[in-house]
């Protein structure tokens, strides 16, 4: 979990598997995988103890995860209920151990929740429920901690969900535009995030790539404050507001985008939602 930090500083939210995840830990003088790809429970070799060390969830899972208030649902491996990695998984509930939830965003790429625990386990079920827990204590050595107050323990699993949740949108709508912003054309990958056009409290606000923008963290922000606007026909606008004011070369910078043409995802079903774009404009306008 301690590597899985640094990677989180030097990656952001989602860790790619080439170049990060794929390299593994250091442990006694050996390389320790964090996952294992072809299988949804994993076990490390390495291991004295009987428990799994990571479970992952694939990006071809549909994307609203079977959750409930005190965590995610995670189903055993298919087959016989005592094989090695079931019994993995329910060795990590009967210890009380902590393991690390790996979501795939989109293939090669993941977003850890760590620490995580098999905090319920339903063999009828075939099922488990995993919740995520916290690091506590020093910087440089935090311990993973169990959440068993449930009012706490329900606070982060909802947190968790918005996360993940964010991180899939973000996996499926900025790869579309060819990581890059939509407005500015910044391409450092993160500094980008994925913005709804119609929220996702909506009814129109689904996680497609179609209610979605590419935009880097700054022009993020000033479409959610309604400061910058996308018109149906593509075209940037920028609020009166700001227009109108005098503040400096940064405020100069984001002025500059004033009338400029959205650059579009390369295949055309990925294109913004003109109807959606239509809806979020009047707001813009009503508000600039």
């Amino acid at each position: 979990m301690a590597h899985l930090s640094v990677l989180e500083a030097e990656w952001g939210a989602e860790i790619p598997y080439v170049g990060a995840l794929g390299k593994g830990f250091p442990f006694r003088g050996a390389r320790v995988p964090f996952l294992n790809r072809q299988k949804g429970i994993y076990r490390a070799a390495a291991q004295r103890g009987p428990a799994a060390l990571s479970i992952q969830t694939s990006a071809n899972t549909p994307y609203a995860d079977a959750v409930t208030a005190d965590g995610f649902l995670y189903a055993y491996r298919a087959g016989d209920i005592d094989q090695p990695d079931n019994r993995a998984l329910r060795a990590a509930h009967e210890l009380r151990v902590p393991l690390v939830y790996f979501f795939s965003t989109r293939p090669g790429w993941y977003k850890p929740i760590f620490p995580a625990y098999v905090s319920a386990d339903d063999p009828t079920a075939r099922m488990v429920v995993v919740t995520p827990g916290e690091l506590r204590g020093p910087i440089d050595e935090p311990e993973p901690v169990a959440l068993d107050d449930p009012i706490e323990r329900r606070y982060v699993v909802r947190e968790t969900k918005a996360r993940v949740h964010q991180a899939r949108f973000r996996g499926r709508v900025v790869p579309a535009y060819a990581s890059q912003c939509a407005i500015c054309r910044l391409k450092e990958l993160r500094l980008l995030d994925a913005a709804h056009i119609v929220s996702d409290v909506e009814d129109a606000g689904e996680p497609s790539v179609q209610n979605g923008l590419s935009l880097c963290a700054i022009h993020h922000r000033a479409f959610d404050q309604n400061l910058v606007g996308v018109s149906p026909g593509y075209v940037v606008h920028v609020s009166r507001r700001l227009l109108e004011d005098e503040d400096g070369p940064m405020l100069d910078l984001l002025k500059g985008f004033h009338e400029v043409r959205l650059a579009t995802p390369k295949r055309e079903l990925d294109w913004p939602d003109p109807e959606r774009l239509e809806a979020r404009f009047a707001r813009f306008s009503d508000l600039s």
